[in-house]
């Protein structure tokens, strides 16, 4: 578990590093609404805080929230089995040439 100590120590870089705005709603934060923007590890590892600022990012309480919900539901549902896609055989410009040759 991160202290209260570290956890402001990497609030205060990344409020240093990032601009106060949540990476996925776009909301902007000034003022007394700046306590609603929080740290994010992208990697769910809170011990790793690496200078540059690379592994976090700043999110609003409510889309933290849900990242942490969406993580947590993809975990309990175990790895995601995905089908073997096949690549499309559309062409979406096929035949434009000769439309663009026509008198």
């Amino acid at each position: 578990m991160v202290s209260s100590q570290d956890s402001n120590h990497y609030r205060e870089r990344a409020l240093k590093l990032f601009p106060w705005v949540c990476g996925r709603c776009g909301r902007d934060f000034m003022g007394k609404q700046l306590r609603e923007l929080t740290v994010h590890h992208k990697n769910h590892d809170h011990s790793y805080n690496p200078p540059d600022g690379s592994n976090w990012e700043l999110l609003c309480i409510y889309c933290h929230d849900n990242e942490h919900q969406r993580f947590l539901e993809a975990d309990a549902h175990g790895p995601v089995r995905q089908e073997e896609q096949k690549s499309s055989t559309f062409k979406a410009f096929a035949g434009l040439d000769a439309l663009l040759k026509k008198p």
